[in-house]
């Protein structure tokens, strides 16, 4: 069965955007970017990873999920971001913008889908953002990966967005830290 993993870039205090979706704050640079390429291979957008000579492919992941806004970071230059992956954007409210052929759209129920993707032969299935989104998909994260970037935010868009207190055990597997200050902390599901 296919599993589900949210890999993120988060600030200290949780937060995965500023209130305005700001996101230029996480590190995208330094000696943790090695190892995103190499374990976490395909979660750069094609566009951009063919510019830095990062491979796409031997990705851990077949499919990436996002949310609205999480998708909109790259338009109007990247309609398609993850050419690699398949691509699947949940939104109620939204058109599929010009030259987004490659990315499916919808707004069924984001639980529904992960459950039959997982059902699906394939690789991994990749959350990468936002939060809402995740809060929705809580119950169905196997694995969570945090790239902890070493930058407060104040307020902005949480981890889990508003989810409701609702304690999840999860086993801790590795925590990596670089001389660049980020740290990958890596869970699974208890």
């Amino acid at each position: 069965m296919r599993e589900l993993t949210y890999f993120v870039a988060v600030s200290i205090d949780g937060f995965i955007a500023g209130p305005n979706g700001e996101y230029d704050r996480f590190l995208a640079e330094g000696d943790h970017m090695a190892r995103i390429a190499e374990k976490y291979r395909g979660t750069v957008p094609t566009a951009l990873a063919a510019l830095a000579g990062v491979p796409s492919d031997g990705s851990p992941f077949d499919t990436v999920l996002m949310g609205w806004n999480t998708y909109t970071v790259g338009l109007p230059h990247l309609p398609n971001p993850y050419a690699h992956l398949r691509q699947i954007v949940f939104t109620r409210e939204h058109e599929a913008p010009e030259g987004s052929d490659e990315v499916q759209f919808t707004d069924r129920d984001p639980v529904e889908v992960v459950r039959e993707l997982k059902s699906e032969p394939g690789a991994g299935i990749w959350l990468c953002g936002g939060g809402a989104l995740a809060a929705r998909l809580a119950d169905e994260v196997d694995h969570l990966v945090l790239k902890v970037s070493p930058v407060l935010f104040g307020d902005g868009i949480r981890l889990f967005g508003d989810h409701p207190y609702s304690p999840r055990a999860m086993v801790p597997e590795a925590v990596t830290r670089f001389e660049s200050g980020v740290v990958i902390a890596e869970y699974s599901r208890a």
